[in-house]
């Protein structure tokens, strides 16, 4: 049955992708669509959901810098953001309950403090898929909204904790023992090689991470988290993670249907939760204020705020707790799992344009901004570049490479992550941290000189994104790119990218000319 469920969630997935839409709206609807046909959620496809979920939880640790916790603009904003929040949104749910009294029974104080709180997080699947999809989990805004997410998931711990009295045990101390034993879980990681092993090795980490927590009484999610972050400084942390994606992206089909299945509405709770989602536009703009008071700028704020608009999975563990403790009625969970389902929906197509939409609108949004800045938002500065490669990965760096040999030329590096970017400054390379999609960067960045920049980037949309803004900046000089498929080196050209390489092709063609190269040499 759940392979019928997966390959009916594929139908509709494609079927959306088709018409411009991502396919984790069609996984919704195919969720919902099995409802309404009388199917019920079953325990194979929750355990395969609870899978995805920690897996993804896994990968984020193994993404994330500690330190990116400790930054005013994330504990500052998400303990404000959850505080003002539930005080507004509590007193508007009562409010609703007083006004809809027919329709909503019994509605108190705290059942109201309650269904606030539930929607007060953002979506950790949805958040990461969307800024994955899109290539900027490593950007300063999509670093600020996994921080953000990581902190609410503390909250919703926390809040787990308080409200099932299932303190932690004492055994939770030997969970220290997990520091000296890093060493050895290292060394088993680079003795995995990177072929099947790699991901398996992912695997035992992620869910022996999870039963260990689980074991000694605290959420085996925060576990998976935990055993990721522990595991983010070691060298083949992004290898892993990579071996990982379409396991991840597999399982959390799962998740997405579980949320249709988990109960059908009726047209009273319909009602409720598209009035639930009339509060998105309050969330959004409650972090753009907080985080341009915290000084940030306007196009990290706006971003971030836009993809932390929605609400979340923990939203219904919350709520389903609440509902065990009776302190909710069983159709809230219902209309919390919609109002969810669709604010993924508004989060998946909106952020689609999000940085076109901040293009059309800059002028207002920057308006405000602090004078001061941050220190990681200062632009950074380009001497006498003539050629700028963006995107320092494998590839990136093959190209630097190869151009930094030519004596006669000025080659530059740009890359999103902050940490990669200090390495190679380290080690000598002209580099610099930036976002290329930002279009205030190219405005404040003299790219008079530069003859040729180089996009080595996974995304081809991030490429045409680039592209757009080059040229919106009066770049005039020409643009490369890579692509891994066919199809993909004609939509690039017709988007005005000058030469697109075929990863795939250009690699045979380089390996044959470097092992020619090298027999003639030996003759």
């Amino acid at each position: 049955m759940e392979y019928a469920f997966l390959l009916f969630a594929f139908v509709c997935g494609l079927t959306v992708k088709l018409i411009g839409i991502p396919p984790l709206v069609g996984y919704l609807v195919a969720g919902f669509l099995l409802n309404f046909a009388g199917y019920t959620l079953t325990d194979d496809l929750t355990q395969i959901a609870n899978l995805g979920i920690t897996i993804m939880l896994f990968t984020i640790g193994l993404k994330l810098n500690i330190r990116d916790l400790s930054r005013r603009e994330v504990w500052a904003g998400s303990v404000s953001h959850t505080l003002i929040w539930v005080g507004v949104i509590t007193c508007c749910v009562f409010a609703i309950g007083a006004v809809a009294a027919n329709i909503v029974d019994g509605l108190t104080w705290k059942s109201a403090a309650l269904i606030a709180f539930a929607l007060s997080f953002s979506s950790t699947v949805c958040v990461v898929k969307v800024l994955e999809e899109s290539g900027e989990s490593k950007t300063r805004h999509g670093r600020l909204a996994i921080g953000i997410l990581v902190m609410q998931d503390v909250f919703a711990v926390i809040f787990l904790v308080a409200a099932t009295g299932k303190l932690p045990s004492v055994w939770a101390l030997a969970l220290l023992a997990l520091f000296p034993a890093m060493p050895i879980i290292n060394k088993m990681i680079n003795k995995s090689g990177h072929g099947e092993l790699l991901p398996l090795t992912g695997f035992i980490l992620a869910l022996g991470g999870y039963h260990l927590f689980e074991l000694v009484n605290i959420k085996g999610d925060l576990g998976a988290l935990i055993f990721g972050i522990m595991l983010a400084q070691h060298e083949k942390a992004s290898e892993l993670a990579k071996s990982l994606l379409s396991f991840k992206d597999l399982f959390l089909i799962g998740f997405f249907l579980t949320i249709g299945l988990t109960a059908l509405p009726d047209f009273s709770m319909i009602v409720l939760a598209i009035v639930f989602c009339f509060f998105i536009p309050l969330k959004a703009a409650l972090f753009f204020g907080l985080f341009t008071s915290l000084r940030l700028r306007g196009r990290t704020a706006y971003l971030s705020s836009l993809v932390l608009s929605n609400y979340s999975e923990f939203g219904l563990i919350v709520g389903a707790l609440a509902v065990s403790l009776g302190l909710l009625a069983n159709s809230w969970l219902v209309v919390i799992a919609l109002a969810v389902s669709i604010s993924f929906v508004i989060t998946s197509v909106l952020y689609r344009n999000s940085h076109s939409q901040y293009h059309n609108h800059k002028h207002t949004i920057k308006r405000f901004e602090k004078n001061e800045r941050l220190k990681e938002d200062i632009y950074p500065t380009l001497h006498n570049a003539e050629f700028l490669v963006l995107g320092m990965g494998r590839v990136g760096r093959g190209a630097f490479n190869a151009l930094s040999k030519l004596s006669d030329v000025s080659v530059w590096g740009m890359d999103a992550d902050r940490v990669k970017v200090k390495e190679l400054s380290d080690e000598g390379l002209n580099v610099i941290c930036g976002d290329g999609e930002d279009v205030d960067l190219w405005d404040n960045l003299d790219i008079k000189q530069i003859q040729l920049v180089l996009l080595a980037l996974p995304s081809i949309q991030d490429s045409i994104n680039i592209t757009r803004q080059l040229k919106n900046a009066g770049y005039v000089g020409k643009i490369a790119a890579i692509a891994r498929y066919e199809d993909e080196v004609s939509h690039l050209l017709e988007n005005g990218v000058d030469k697109v390489f075929n990863f795939f092709t250009e690699a045979g063609l380089g390996f044959a000319e470097e092992s020619l190269a090298y027999a003639h040499a030996q003759q």
